[in-house]
């Protein structure tokens, strides 16, 4: 009997063949397949990667692994023999994690995106420690801080907590690995502190307060940013969008409604947290408000 990962990749590419996944189309992410069939994750990866090398299949970010049109290239990394370094191999890592969350990324399969052998990459980086050290410098420097900063420490609060949502928009997986109780210690994302803290230097507020507000602020932005990272991470393990999962509980919704316990629920028209940028911004100027408030009070 073939090993379990081959079995996996066959059944999809089965699938693939026959047309019923199409080009474009999502294929089940590693969490959905451990929970089909009983695997651990390294194997379900493993049986993606494999369709990954026949060409059946691709990484689209923020879409995950997706049926390969016919006839297009696939997306890997050519050969990089000598000229591996790493920045070519963090720079390969977030393109995995954006497209599939950082669980998909491992040595194995990096070496894989890469077509190096596996210890080839232990040469530049130690493990996967190293690799996520590597990751979030990458990610922090593409977008730095502009320089020389805006008027005003308003705008200055403003500019920073929007680049740091912009970060955790691009690339999802950003904010599991920030903390505001134990920051790794990455100077590129330490700038942000900083600024942060200039910002309020000159305020008429107490050393504790400016210290809270340096971290409230990423924390607030981290929290949204985590519930879009579930909301990606959900619609890669069932398929369903939030349109799409709403509906399927429409009928229970209904019911609870209808029960009269919820009377101001039953009121709302929309998705909650449909539009999380309009969330974000909303929170952002009632905070930025609130400071002004505090500042206005004898």
């Amino acid at each position: 009997m073939s090993p379990p990962y081959q079995r996996i990749a066959a059944a999809i590419r089965s699938r693939i063949e026959a047309g019923e996944l199409r080009p474009g189309e999502r294929v089940p992410s590693t969490r959905a397949l451990t929970r089909e069939w009983g695997v651990a994750m390294a194997t379900a990866a493993k049986a993606l990667d494999l369709l990954r090398q026949e060409g059946f299949v691709e990484a689209h970010p923020g879409a995950g692994t997706v049926v390969r049109t016919r006839g297009a290239k696939p997306r890997r990394e050519p050969p990089l023999g000598q000229s591996l370094t790493r920045l070519r191999i963090a720079t390969t890592a977030i393109r995995v994690a954006d497209a599939e969350g950082l669980e998909a990324v491992s040595m194995r399969r990096l070496a894989t995106e890469l077509a190096v052998g596996p210890m080839s990459l232990y040469r530049h980086i130690a493990g996967k420690d190293e690799l996520v050290h590597l990751m979030l410098r990458q990610v922090f420097r593409t977008r730095p801080l502009p320089d020389p900063p805006p008027k005003g420490w308003k705008e200055q609060l403003s500019v920073v907590c929007r680049l740091q949502w912009a970060l955790c928009r691009a690339h999802p997986w950003l904010a599991e690995l920030i903390s505001v109780t134990r920051p790794l210690l990455i100077p590129e994302a330490m700038l942000h502190t900083e600024w942060t803290l200039e910002a309020l230097h000159a305020l008429p507020m107490s050393k504790e307060e400016k210290i809270r507000e340096a971290l409230t602020l990423p924390a607030f932005v981290r929290g949204l940013a985590l519930s879009r990272a579930t909301e990606l991470d959900a619609v890669r393990a069932s398929g369903m969008t939030s349109s799409e999962w709403w509906m399927e509980q429409e009928a229970e919704v209904r019911a609870l409604f209808a029960s009269g316990r919820f009377p101001r629920l039953a009121t709302l028209t929309d998705e909650p947290g449909k539009n999380l940028d309009e969330l974000f911004e909303h929170a952002l100027r009632g905070h930025l408000s609130g400071i002004e408030a505090r500042l206005r009070t004898p």
